[in-house]
């Protein structure tokens, strides 16, 4: 008779894996970031360029997300000036300026190339 007897765990194993897992995703999630911030650049209706210029990137990892938000910095009297070039917004004479749909047109290949990307890695591994 054979008999096998582990004592302890593999905590460390699993918490050094998961650091490794984690690092490998924050390098990929910074690459879709700065993808997404060139595309919304390039496609932010220019004025001053200050709203082109203000977009940025946070990604966040936890154990079951994967997140990455795109925000613009730029406000005028606390009112997001990429929000309003994208709907729309009244002006002070009671008139209307229509909306520009540039995030959309923009952010569409980014999020097919992530898709593409994660389904090949999820169907080849």
């Amino acid at each position: 008779m054979i008999r096998f007897t582990q004592k302890g765990d593999f905590s460390k194993l699993s918490a050094y894996l998961q650091k490794q897992t984690k690092k490998q995703h924050t390098s990929v999630l910074d690459r879709y970031g700065k993808m997404g911030v060139d595309a919304l650049v390039n496609a932010t209706p220019k004025d001053t360029g200050k709203t082109a210029s203000s977009w940025y990137y946070d990604t966040m990892v936890t154990d079951n997300k994967i997140t990455i938000t795109w925000s613009n910095s730029n406000l005028n009297s606390g009112v997001p000036i990429a929000v309003i070039l994208q709907y729309g917004h009244a002006t002070g004479s009671g008139g209307w300026v229509e909306g520009r749909d540039y995030i959309n047109p923009a952010m569409r290949p980014v999020f097919d190339k992530i898709a593409s990307e994660l389904w090949k890695e999820i169907t080849e591994a």
